[in-house]
Formats: C-alpha cells, sequence, structure tokens
C-alpha cells in the first residue's frame, strides 16, 4: 500500500486542515510540493484549477479540502470524526455548513491579513480585522 502524499504548501490553511485530520488519525503521509508549483501544467492535470491541496492516497486523486477531509475520516471510521447514526451526522453536516458559509469566510480574511503581516512585513487592515 502506498503513502498517502499531500501536494500543497503547509503554510496555508487549507493544507493544515487536512493536515490536522491526518495528525488526529494517525495516518501517515508526506508532503509534495510547493513553491508556485501549483500553476505548472503538470500539476493541473490533478488538480484543475490550480489551487491547494490534493492527494494522491493509492491512485485516488482528491481534491478541495472538506472533501479531502471527510474522505480520510469515512477511510477510517472507527475514528467517530464523522457520525453515522442520522440524527448526529446531520448535527455534523450543519456545523459543517455553518463553518463553511458562516465563519471560513472572515476568518479567512483575519488570516490572510496576519499572514501578511507575519511573513511580508505588512500591517494588517485594522478595518477587515474589526468587521
Amino acid at each position: 500500500m502506498a503513502i498517502l502524499k499531500l501536494y500543497g504548501a503547509k503554510i496555508a490553511m487549507c493544507v493544515r486542515r487536512v493536515v490536522t485530520i491526518l495528525h488526529e488519525l494517525k495516518v501517515p503521509f508526506e508532503f509534495d510540493l510547493m513553491a508556485g508549483e501549483h500553476k505548472t501544467p503538470e500539476y493541473m492535470k490533478n488538480q484543475p484549477f490550480g489551487q491547494i491541496p490534493y492527494i494522491d492516497d493509492d491512485g485516488l486523486i482528491l481534491f478541495e479540502t472538506r472533501a479531502i477531509c471527510r474522505y480520510i475520516a469515512a477511510k477510517y471510521p472507527a475514528s467517530g470524526l464523522v457520525p453515522t447514526e442520522p440524527k448526529a451526522n446531520a448535527l455534523f453536516e450543519q456545523a459543517a455548513a455553518v463553518e463553511l458559509t458562516n465563519f471560513d469566510p472572515s476568518a479567512s480574511l483575519v488570516a490572510i491579513e496576519m499572514f501578511k503581516q507575519k511573513y511580508l512585513g505588512i500591517p494588517p487592515d485594522q478595518t477587515l480585522i474589526e468587521a
């Protein structure tokens, strides 16, 4: 069985989501990539939008962070990360939708501002953070 490969930049929040699940479930994996490679034709054969991350799990190519995380959780169901009982699963899906549509857009904007400050030395837009 091949080791799961995760393609993306270690610093990116979307990649960190996947890494969190992999570590939580103790799934062995290796990183591959980065430094602008996600825009190359070679990379885009597996991720047609030129975004990160994607995984190669023994030949299964999968992109989109949340799809990757759900796949990993489903592959290791004993973890209980995604409930299978219908009511519990419905509540999980509700929370996941809230995270995606209500929390993530604002949190991502703040994370970008913090990234710009820490790694690029650009002062954050305080108005955006406060909003």
